[in-house]
């Protein structure tokens, strides 16, 4: 893949562990198409959802992805991108079911109770860099972070999922007919902040542990 637009920015090599993206709907899926433009082919998909119609409308896919799983429809993307990929990557299409993490960690499904499960279950664990978490109502979003170096961060990273599935869910907008509402411009306001924010870590600078987005109403806090 030529780099050169961005290389002189950030070498891919800088980044020697694995990137683990749990999920890969609206968030992962652009999660993963970002990371693979900077040149960056170690990653873990997980995921065990298929593609269906009204994914096309605020993720990745296609119309010639619906009926594939995310994963396999993610893959073959991000290799059409960067054949490299193929080398690298890896399909969990099974989701995440307790499985070992080390790296970097992306939580990009859409149930906060397996995102603190996965939280918890690393909060010791010594091979975990950071991990990178999202959550998006319509036109706001927010992205947390952590170094997992750093205790506090991490104490900071847990507490602040601590709310259920069923709360999260009441503050989601939904349709007329209890669809999700999500749409594309705040998938890509809270995934590009994100991915800035694990590349600056990447690099050897800080990690912001919150960032706020309003991609309609044109605002946005870092912290």
């Amino acid at each position: 893949m030529d780099l050169s637009k961005s290389y002189e920015f950030f070498q891919p090599e800088m980044c020697k562990e694995r990137i683990h993206i749990i999920g890969c709907g609206a968030i992962g899926s652009t999660v993963a198409e970002n990371l693979v433009r900077f040149g960056l082919t170690k990653l873990t998909l997980y995921d065990f959802d298929h593609v269906e119609a009204h994914n096309i409308a605020n993720q990745m896919f296609r119309q010639i992805d619906i009926g594939k799983t995310k994963v396999e429809a993610l893959a073959e993307m991000l290799c059409d991108i960067n054949p490299d990929v193929q080398n690298d990557i890896k399909l969990v299409t099974k989701g995440y079911v307790g499985q070992k993490l080390s790296g970097y960690v992306f939580l990009c499904v859409d149930n906060i109770d397996l995102r603190r499960e996965i939280a918890t279950a690393c909060k010791d664990n010594p091979y975990v860099k950071a991990m990178f978490d999202f959550r998006m109502r319509l036109v706001d979003a927010q992205h947390y972070a952590a170094d997992w170096k750093n205790k506090k961060m991490v104490e900071d990273f847990l507490n602040s999922m601590a709310f259920s599935h069923e709360e999260a869910k009441a503050e989601t907008p939904v349709s007329a007919c209890n669809i999700t509402l999500s749409v594309v411009p705040t998938v890509r306001a809270i995934v590009a902040y994100g991915v800035s924010n694990f590349i600056n870590f990447a690099k050897g600078g800080g990690i912001r542990k919150l960032i706020l987005v309003d991609a309609f109403g044109h605002t946005v806090d870092a912290f």
